[in-house]
């Protein structure tokens, strides 16, 4: 089974930039398109971003222009570069194989002044 482990998060002031990491067990990880999602208090949980195995990505709009992610195929780690953060951005942050029920733990991201 493989495990995925966030790193990275914590407390940022508005304006702020923070990157967060995922990186995945097994030797897979160049196959599968990683996702990135958040889930604030009290609300569901939503898309962030999405990179394909070849690198293409796609951005929710509260994302777009903002965050980047991107992939170190071998570090076998996914990248959430966050910038311009905002309150509302305060989320756990999750990674997940796109594809598949497997997820991370979550990292919690905290901006707030």
């Amino acid at each position: 089974q493989v495990q995925l482990v966030e790193s990275g998060g914590g407390l940022v002031q508005p304006g702020g930039s923070l990157r967060v990491s995922c990186v995945a067990s097994g030797r897979m990880f160049s196959t599968y398109a990683m996702a990135w999602y958040r889930q604030a208090p009290g609300k569901q949980r939503e898309l962030v971003a999405i990179i394909s195995n070849r690198g293409a990505t796609t951005y929710a709009n509260s994302a777009k222009g903002r965050f980047t992610i991107s992939r170190d195929d071998a570090k076998s780690t996914v990248y959430l570069q966050m910038n311009n953060l905002k309150p509302e951005d305060t989320a756990v942050y999750y990674c997940k194989i796109a594809q598949s029920g497997i997820w991370g733990q979550g990292t919690l991201v905290t901006v707030s002044s």
